[in-house]
């Protein structure tokens, strides 16, 4: 191991209970043993979840969280012994190891409770309200500190207020779980939280709380509720059971749905480091053992769940700072890096790393660092695809069913939170497979194929590896992008295909298969409209084949154009962008963490953005457009064009065609999606060939 990283390995203390080293698995949707929200119960084969990572050198596991009362009937989590006793086995089993747990226990969203459309009808004041209380906990769900509060996802809807009786009953609860949770086991429980525009944290700032009461006013009653959990949990589980407390050390929000991005100046209206430094005190002196910390609030969603436009190490300066108020640790989360952590762990500066997505998409991380192996880590892009499913448009509205959502799994390796979905065993009929096209989709099912034990070619026309996922890693901040490139070389290099570059294939009959995989991408789109030659793909710019002058027009506000837009204004340049419709970054399937920091930088940097607009022509002096408001024409010195890709369709005809060979299709030349798409696919293609009845 390199000297530099051994602070991570050394062990220290949450109350009296040692921890083996300064790793901290963070709790994420998705990696809970017990859910009790829409769906109650144990999740069943989560035990082949932890069972991939506790032996890979986690000191600590916090799974994700449980709430103390299901959204349908009125089920309180503690009267449910049973529940938690078939959670006994798991944590036994990462007991074994070495590794201690805590379960994270959850007061409850507040005014950020995901709001389905389907539920709006039951939750907006009306008849259907009140008919439908008996059997869906809107007055716990869907309260708030304050009367008429906003809904994060639903502005339009307002909140119940969350009175003093229902804080008690709270209180309660929190004890009466801490203790089925010591029961079995559990090494501690983490309280949920003063953190992230929650529940208890919408108790605690002052934005969120206007109260007149005890629980309303100066910081002190603010935090009581908070205070009063950890109170109830000592008194309940005794005065030596550790109790940590999810807390962000500042809310970095403007006001309802407005987030201020890294390095702005602006009048924070949620905690400041000041107020911080107070409450830190304060929660310390009622009982809390540990502070697991990041920054931020659902108004400002991307500082608890850093996007690819976050910087690394996102909140360690604060941490730091917050460190100095108080003697017990402080665990720091966002983007973290191993050499950052060890560093401020060594000089004193936090207690531990804090790591979450990392561990989705890499169960073997910590172990490839202490090996030395970095190289071989396949690293968390930050793009959210698959372990934060929540979309949403400028803030407003989500397409998601609570019944059905699918969290805590990973684009990159749709083996997590599918282990019971998918083998990784030997093929049942090893065959000679020809995958065409060598970018990710392409590269994904030779690696995966090879593995199970079939012998792959790989032909890709041009000089390297990557298709259009080169042009995307290009920006300065995909770091991880381009790490992921490498990554992806290197295990193509050790699977034993045979990759031939410069080499197109046109007579897919002519190749000596059992299996064609085509995965030979896209073309990017242009539009036909006078002086469309004057302009360039993203594509092409992002390559480098074109270069952008001072004031530049992206065409298309999704994604990559704003992407696109945003890495211009890094560069000291003017961009603007041309959106026909009324959202940036609006397509379904984005997170909300990304879409709305996007936005925000946009704003930051202002970038002028002309929404419901449609480009009539290109001169030589600009792009003119059709706007609401009339005819416009955007100076500009350079025009680019994001306007979206069009599948490859030079073996479209296979498709239909049968014969000796099995022809299968991944990624967008057989669809347009996304990389969450195209490694989905090439996965179960490989799955279907490798074990096929």
């Amino acid at each position: 191991m390199d000297p530099k990283y051994e602070p991570l390995f050394t062990p220290w203390k949450i109350g009296n209970v040692e921890i083996k080293n300064r790793i901290v698995m963070l709790p994420m949707e998705g990696t809970n043993m017990i859910q009790w929200e829409a769906k109650t119960g144990y999740v069943k084969g989560i035990d082949r979840f932890y069972a991939d990572r506790k032996d890979n050198h986690i000191g600590l596991f916090i799974p994700g969280l449980i709430p103390l009362i299901s959204i349908i009937g009125k089920k309180w989590a503690y009267k449910h012994p049973e529940v938690f006793e078939k959670t006994r086995p798991v944590i036994e089993d990462i007991h074994a190891s070495g590794a201690k747990v805590f379960f994270q226990i959850s007061a409850g969203s507040g005014r950020s409770m995901l709001l389905p459309p389907i539920l709006r009808p039951f939750v907006k004041k009306g008849i259907l309200k009140t008919i439908s209380s008996p059997f869906l906990m809107t007055k716990w769900w869907w309260s708030a500190p304050d009367p008429d509060e906003p809904n994060v996802w639903d502005p339009d809807v307002s909140m119940d207020t969350f009175t003093e009786k229902m804080i008690h009953d709270f209180v309660y609860a929190f004890g009466q779980t801490a203790l089925r949770c010591k029961e079995i086991g559990v090494d501690g429980v983490e309280i949920h939280a003063v953190h992230e525009g929650y529940l208890l944290d919408q108790f605690a700032m002052p934005y969120t709380n206007h109260r007149e009461d005890a629980y309303g006013g100066p910081l002190e009653n603010r935090l009581r509720f908070a205070c009063e959990v950890v109170r109830e949990i000592k008194k309940v589980c005794g005065a030596d059971y550790p109790v940590s407390i999810r807390y962000s050390v500042r809310s970095m929000t403007r006001g309802f749905n407005m987030g201020a991005v890294p390095g702005e100046r602006f009048t924070e209206v949620g905690r400041t480091l000041e107020e911080s430094a107070r409450a830190i005190r304060i929660l310390e002196e009622a009982g809390y053992d540990m502070f697991n910390c990041d920054n931020g609030t659902y108004d400002a969603w991307f500082w608890a769940h850093p996007p690819v436009y976050a910087p690394l190490n996102l909140n360690l300066s604060d941490v730091e700072y917050i460190k100095q108020f108080t003697s017990k640790p402080v665990v720091c989360a966002g983007r973290m890096q191993p050499d950052a952590a060890a560093e401020a762990i060594r000089e004193g500066r936090i207690d531990a790393m804090g790591i979450g997505r990392q561990l989705l998409t890499d169960p073997e991380y910590v172990t490839k660092l202490k090996e030395d192996r970095l190289d071989d880590v396949r690293p968390c892009i930050a793009c959210h695809g698959a372990c934060l499913t929540f979309n949403g448009l400028n803030g407003k509205g989500t397409d998601i069913d609570p019944m059905h959502v699918e969290m805590g799994r990973c684009v990159l390796n749709p083996w997590t939170n599918n282990e019971t979905k998918y083998s990784k065993a030997p093929a049942q009929s090893p065959k000679k497979i020809a995958v065409i096209g060598g970018g990710i989709g392409g590269m994904e099912t030779a690696i995966q194929a090879s593995a199970r034990g079939h012998r792959v070619d790989l032909y890709e026309k041009t000089d390297r590896l990557g298709g259009v996922f080169n042009a995307a890693a290009a920006m300065s901040f995909k770091e991880k992008d381009r790490e992921l490139l490498l990554w992806y070389e290197k295990k193509l290099r050790e699977s034993g295909a045979a990759v031939h570059l410069r080499t197109e294939v046109t007579d897919v009959e002519a190749l000596d298969a059992d299996v064609v995989v085509i995965a030979t991408g896209a073309h990017a789109r242009t539009l036909r409209i006078p002086g469309a030659e004057r302009a360039v793909t993203a594509a092409d710019f992002l390559d480098g084949k074109a270069a952008a002058g001072d004031r530049v027009v992206i065409v298309g506000g999704g994604l990559t154009g704003c992407e696109i837009a945003y890495e211009l204004a890094l560069q000291g340049k003017h961009p603007s962008v041309v959106e026909m419709t009324e959202y940036l970054v609006g397509a379904r399937g984005i997170c909300m963490a990304n879409s709305s920091m996007l936005r925000e930088l946009l704003r930051y940097h202002e970038v002028p953005a002309y929404l419901q607009a449609t480009v009539e022509s290109i001169t030589e002096d600009g792009v003119v457009i059709r706007t609401p408001e009339g005819q416009k024409t955007i100076p500009a010195d350079s025009v680019i064009l994001s306007v979206g890709y069009t599948p490859d369709t030079q073996f479209a005809a296979f498709k239909e065609k049968k014969g000796a060979k099995k022809i299968c299709f991944v990624g967008d030349c057989d669809k347009v999606g996304s990389l969450k798409t195209v490694i989905k696919q090439a996965y179960e293609v490989v799955q279907e060939v490798s074990y096929q009845k």
